[in-house]
C-alpha cells in the first residue's frame, strides 16, 4: 500500500496541530510497512504537486481540522482544482478538533461522508478525535504523549480496511461527558486551565489580559 497524505489545515506546517498529528500518524504507518507521500495545501506553491499525486494514486488520506463544524475554505477551494476519479480510489478523513466530545465532531463527518461522491471516489471512512487544542501549546516532549495514539491508528489504517473498525469508533472518544465530568470542566477551565491559557498568550506575546474588552 502507498498512502497520499493531504494536511487540509490553513495553518502553516509549524504552527498545524493537524501536521503533529500526520506525523504519529505517519510513523504507524512505516512501522506496518506502508509508503506514504506528505503534502501540505497551507502553501499554494505544493497545489500542483499535490495535485498530481492524487492523480496518480488510488489511497488518499485527507487530513483537517474542524472549522466552524466543517472543512477549512482553502481546503474546499483546493479539491474544486481536482479531476472527477473513479471508485479504485478511496479517499479518508482524519477529522480533528479542539472540542473534546465527539458528538462534536458528527456534522463535520456527515459532511466528509458525502465528499467522496462529488469526486467520484469511494469513501474510506474517517477517523475522528477531539481535545487536540492542546497540540499546539504545550511542550514538545508533551506533544508525542498527545498525539501517540494517531500512531496505532497509522498501524491499524494499514490493515487495508480503511476508517470503519471498532477500533477507530473507540478512538473517537466519549460522544457527551457525563455531568460530574462537564462540572469537573467547567471548575478546571475557571482554575488551571485559564492560568495556563494566560501562560500560553504570554508566550505568544500577548501583554493584556485574556479578557481585555476595551470597547465594552
Amino acid at each position: 500500500m502507498h498512502v497520499i497524505i493531504i494536511n487540509g489545515s490553513p495553518r502553516v506546517e509549524k504552527y498545524s496541530n493537524t501536521e503533529k498529528i500526520i506525523d504519529a500518524f505517519s510513523e504507524g504507518l512505516a512501522e506496518a510497512g506502508v509508503s506514504f507521500e506528505r503534502y501540505a495545501i497551507s502553501n499554494k506553491n505544493n497545489w500542483d504537486e499535490a495535485r498530481e499525486a492524487y492523480i496518480n494514486n488510488t489511497e488518499i488520506i485527507i487530513a483537517l481540522p474542524l472549522y466552524v463544524e466543517s472543512a477549512p475554505g482553502i481546503l474546499l477551494e483546493f479539491l474544486e482544482t481536482l479531476p472527477v476519479k473513479d471508485k479504485n480510489t478511496r479517499v479518508s478523513f482524519i477529522l480533528q478538533s479542539g472540542f473534546a466530545e465527539a458528538s462534536q465532531l458528527r456534522c463535520g463527518e456527515e459532511f466528509l461522508k458525502k465528499l467522496p461522491e462529488y469526486l467520484g471516489v469511494s469513501y474510506g471512512g474517517t477517523l475522528i478525535k477531539g481535545d487536540n487544542f492542546g497540540i499546539r501549546v504545550v511542550k514538545e516532549e508533551e506533544v508525542k504523549k498527545l498525539t501517540g495514539p494517531y500512531k496505532e491508528m497509522g498501524k491499524t489504517f494499514a490493515s487495508g480496511n480503511g476508517f470503519f473498525s471498532e477500533a477507530v469508533k473507540k478512538f473517537a472518544g466519549p460522544e457527551y461527558f457525563s455531568l460530574p465530568i462537564r462540572l469537573m470542566l467547567q471548575l478546571m477551565f475557571k482554575t488551571i486551565a485559564k492560568k495556563r491559557f494566560a501562560e500560553a498568550a504570554r508566550e505568544f506575546g500577548c501583554n493584556v489580559p485574556l479578557d481585555y474588552r476595551p470597547w465594552a
